[in-house]
């Protein structure tokens, strides 16, 4: 894949994975549309990008407005020309045990997580069709887009939408010049645990936030303990940089889940076997 003199639109990249990604394809030599809805986060995710030479930009936006992301793609075409590479990197966490949820703040994961992604594709892709030069995509899922941890169903639902939505898109661009990939990281030492105190139910008006309870306190310590344990998102940028190099699809990056997956697939293997024989003894059954 040609890096140099390419331009590149990445969100949620003025911190965390998204900005290692774009560190990363600025050391290639790519321009950057740096997108974020954290305008000053912004402005410094340039600055710290500036030494490279490229040309970056930058644009405040929303993921979970599609007249963002259609301004922002607009902007884009205008400022920089083709467009060569998306990604789909914005997201946020939401925990919490079923029947507790607020459905506002399912709508706003939803929105941020999946809808974004889809968005993005809608309105990035025909742009760089258009141009008939190669191209690629990332979406960024998750280890929860193949593993159900049951301490966040929201999170693991768009995780799973996003892991399939993927899926399909590759399917339809195959025979294009058009690459697409899937990252999948387990813990990153980014500040996603820090995401759900946006949500809708954490920030009504006229509504004073609710003191967390010393559960809540304690759960947030183990986990923001466990992430900052995690990989370097800057080792974690150069290998999705790999993975696109090698047109890999599913970009995982810890060895360490790899049986948790084979648990899935040898239960899956398991309950498969169960409705093989099941139908194979019910066969001269009546309907």
């Amino acid at each position: 894949m040609e890096y140099q003199g390419k331009n590149a639109f990445i969100t949620g990249a003025a911190s965390g994975i998204g900005f290692a990604i774009a560190e990363a394809f600025a050391n290639r030599g790519t321009n950057i549309l740096l997108a974020d809805i954290d305008a000053e986060a912004l402005e410094a995710a340039k600055k710290a990008l500036s030494p490279h030479g490229v040309h970056l930009d930058t644009y405040e936006c929303d993921v979970a407005k599609p007249e963002n992301l259609q301004k922002a793609a607009d902007y884009m075409t205008d400022t920089f020309g083709h467009i060569h590479f998306l990604v789909n990197n914005a997201g946020v966490g939401l925990s919490g045990a079923v029947g507790t949820i607020d459905t506002e703040d399912w709508r706003w994961i939803v929105d941020i997580n999946l809808l974004a992604v889809t968005l993005g594709c809608e309105i990035f892709l025909p742009r760089m069709q258009a141009h008939g030069e190669s191209g690629y995509i990332i979406n960024t899922a998750s280890m929860a887009g193949h593993l159900g941890a049951p301490e966040m169903p929201p999170y693991v639902a768009t995780k799973f939408a996003v892991v399939g939505y993927s899926e399909s898109l590759r399917g339809q661009l195959l025979d294009s010049t058009i690459g697409v990939s899937v990252l999948c990281p387990g813990w990153v030492n980014t500040n996603i645990h820090t995401t759900q105190a946006g949500s809708p139910s954490r920030n009504r008006a006229g509504a004073p936030p609710a003191a967390p309870s010393p559960d809540d306190i304690a759960r947030f310590k183990e986990m923001e303990a466990v992430i900052r344990s995690g990989l370097a998102p800057e080792k974690l940028a150069r290998w999705v940089l790999e993975c696109i190099d090698q047109n890999r699809f599913y970009i995982f990056s810890a060895p360490e889940m790899r049986g948790f997956l084979q648990e899935r697939a040898q239960q899956i293997d398991e309950d498969y076997a169960a409705c093989d024989t099941w139908f194979a003894n019910s066969s001269s059954d009546t309907p």
